[in-house]
C-alpha cells in the first residue's frame, strides 16, 4: 500500500483512513543519504558489538520503560495512520515492551557460548553466537510498532545494528520508535529510519555494510526481496502473507469455536498475517456453526476507531479497501455467496462491514487468497479428514487453528499433519515472545520470538581448541 500522493513523488504524505484527512509530509531521503545511514549504523555497531550480552540487557529494559511511559501517544498515533482500534494500539504497545523485556531477560542466556567436544580424544570446542552487522529490516503498516520491534529487540541483543525502512503510511511510528529509543540511552545511529523509495531500497539490499534483511509483507514483494539478496548472497528470514485455516472438527464445541473465530476474523480490522480467515468446518456441525457465526458477524459495530465501543474500524488506506472490495466482488461474480455484509457503506473512510462469504471454489480471491480485511470464507467439509486437506491445500503455511472437544487429538493432527508454522487449539492469538513466529510454503522461512530471532542473524562460530574438555563439560 503506498501513501505517496502521485503529484510529487519526492514526498510520502500520511492520511488518516477514518477521516481521509492528510496527517503530515515527509521528505523522501537521497540514495546517498540512506547509504550515510546505512554505514553510520555499521560505525555504531562496531562499538555496540564490544559489549556483553549482559551489557546490553539494560538498554532493551529502558526501552521497554519508555514505550509503557508513551503508550497513549503512540497509540494514538498508530490509530491515526492506520485505523486500528485505539485498544488494539494500547496492547500492541505493551506486547512490544514485554518483547524487550523477554530479550533482555533471555538474551544473554539464548546467546551464551555453547562448550562441546571434538575429535575422538574429546578436545575442547566452543560455539559462540556472535555479530554480523548491519540488519535491514523492511516491515508494512498493520502493526506500525510490534513489526520493527520483534526485530529491532532480537538483533539489538544479538549485537547487530538496524536500519528500518518501514511503511509510508506510518512514518510517523517507525520514527517515533527510534526517537524513543534514543530517549531511552540507545546509541543515536545503531537504530535508523529511511523515508526511501523501492528502487533505493533495492541498491541498499546490495550495499556490502548490509549483512542480513528481513521482510513482512506479501508473498509477492518477498520474491522480489528475496532475490535481490540472494543475487549479493545475503541471508533472509521473510514473513510473507497467508491464508489461514481454521478447522471446525466434528467435536467442535460451537461457542467457543464462533467466540474465537469471530475474534479471529476482525483482531486489527481483519488486517493481520496470522489470522483466521478460512474457516473449514465437517459437514456434521456446518450449519450450526454458520448460522451462530454469521449471527456474531452480524452484530458487529463499525465506527471512528477511537470509540471503545467500536469492534470494527477502518481498513488502513483507500487502496486497501478498494483491493478488499474488488476480491469480494470478484469472488462473488464467480459464485460465492454473501452471508452477511458486502456492502460499501456511504460514509467517509475506508470502512468495510464484516463480511461472511460461502459456496466457495478454487480459483476465487475469497478461497485461493489471502483477503486482509474483515472478510470470512466458510468452506464445507465433508469430515475431519477432508477439513484437514482441505486446509493444506494452500500455497501458504503460517498459521491456523483446530477446533476440537479431544484436544489430544488435536495436538496429534497440528503436529503431524498440519502444513504451517504456528497452530492454536481452542482459541485465538497473534504473537507471543516465548514462542516460534513464522511459517513454510509461501508464507516465508525463518523464525522470530522464542529465542529463535536472536540467532537468525548470528554468526555461530565453531572454534576448535587443542585443550581437553573436562569431565564436566563433557558430559
Amino acid at each position: 500500500t503506498c501513501a505517496l500522493p502521485i503529484s510529487d513523488m519526492s514526498k510520502i504524505t500520511t492520511i488518516n483512513p477514518a477521516t481521509e484527512e492528510e496527517i503530515q509530509s515527509y521528505d523522501l531521503m537521497s540514495e546517498a543519504e540512506a547509504i550515510q545511514r546505512v554505514e553510520a549504523c555499521h560505525d555504531a555497531h562496531l562499538e555496540w558489538r564490544k559489549l556483553s550480552h549482559k551489557e546490553r540487557a539494560p538498554y532493551l529494559t529502558k526501552i521497554a520503560a519508555k514505550l509503557r511511559e508513551n503508550a497513549d501517544e503512540l497509540a494514538a498515533l498508530m490509530t491515526r495512520e492506520t485505523g486500528k482500534l485505539l485498544k488494539d494500539g494500547k496492547t500492541e504497545v505493551e506486547i512490544c515492551a514485554a518483547i524487550f523485556e523477554y530479550t533482555a531477560k533471555n538474551g544473554p542466556d539464548v546467546l551464551a557460548d555453547e562448550e562441546r567436544t571434538h575429535g575422538a580424544d574429546g578436545k575442547r570446542g566452543v560455539v559462540s553466537y556472535q555479530p554480523i552487522g548491519v540488519i535491514y529490516s523492511i516491515q508494512p503498516w498493520n502493526f506500525p510498532l510490534y513489526q520493527p520491534t520483534r526485530v529491532l529487540a532480537a538483533n539489538l541483543m544479538t549485537g547487530n545494528g538496524c536500519v528500518l525502512k518501514h511503511a509510508s503510511i506510518c512514518t510517523g511510528s517507525g520514527l517515533r520508535l527510534r526517537e524513543l529509543c534514543i530517549e531511552a540511552g540507545l546509541p543515536e545511529d545503531l537504530f535508523q529510519v529511511i523515508l526511501i523509495d523501492h528502487d533505493t531500497s533495492d541498491k541498499l539490499i546490495e550495499h556490502p555494510k548490509v549483512r542480513g534483511v528481513t521482510m513482512t509483507g506479501s508473498d509477492g514483494a518477498g520474491r522480489h526481496i528475496g532475490s535481490v539478496a540472494a543475487k549479493s548472497l545475503k541471508k533472509t528470514v521473510l514473513e510473507l502473507g497467508s491464508n489461514d485455516a481454521y478447522l471446525v472438527l466434528e467435536d467442535a464445541d460451537i461457542e467457543t469455536a464462533v467466540k474465537f473465530s469471530v475474534m479471529g476474523r476482525l483482531y486489527n480490522n481483519g488486517e493481520t498475517c496470522v489470522s483466521a480467515k478460512r474457516f473449514i468446518v465437517a459437514d456434521k456441525v456446518h450449519d450450526a456453526f454458520v448460522d451462530a457465526f454469521v449471527a456474531e458477524m452480524k452484530k458487529i459495530n463499525m465506527g471512528d476507531p477511537t470509540d471503545e465501543n467500536v469492534q470494527l474500524g477502518p481498513l488502513s488506506s483507500q487502496d486497501q479497501f478498494e483491493t478488499v472490495r474488488d476480491q469480494v466482488k470478484e469472488s462473488v461474480d464467480k459464485g460465492a455467496k454473501v452471508l452477511c455484509g458486502g456492502e460499501v457503506p456511504d460514509r467517509t473512510g475506508a470502512y468495510y462491514p464484516a463480511t461472511v462469504l460461502s459456496d466457495l471454489k478454487p480459483g476465487m480471491p475469497a478461497f485461493d487468497d489471502e483477503i486482509f480485511g474483515p472478510v470470512a470464507s466458510i468452506i464445507r467439509a465433508k469430515d475431519d479428514e477432508d477439513a484437514m486437506r482441505l486446509a493444506n491445500d494452500s500455497r501458504y503455511g503460517l498459521g491456523g487453528g483446530i477446533f476440537s472437544k479431544d484436544e489430544d487429538r488435536a495436538l496429534k493432527l497440528a503436529k503431524e499433519h498440519f502444513d504451517t508454522g504456528m497452530i492454536r487449539i481452542n482459541s485465538f492469538g497473534a504473537a507471543d515472545p516465548n514462542m516460534p513466529f513464522g511459517g513454510v510454503k509461501d508464507s516465508g522461512y525463518g523464525r522470530e520470538h522464542g529465542g529463535f530471532g536472536m540467532k537468525e542473524f548470528a554468526n555461530a562460530k565453531a572454534i576448535f581448541q587443542i585443550g581437553r574438555a573436562s569431565c564436566r563439560e563433557r558430559v
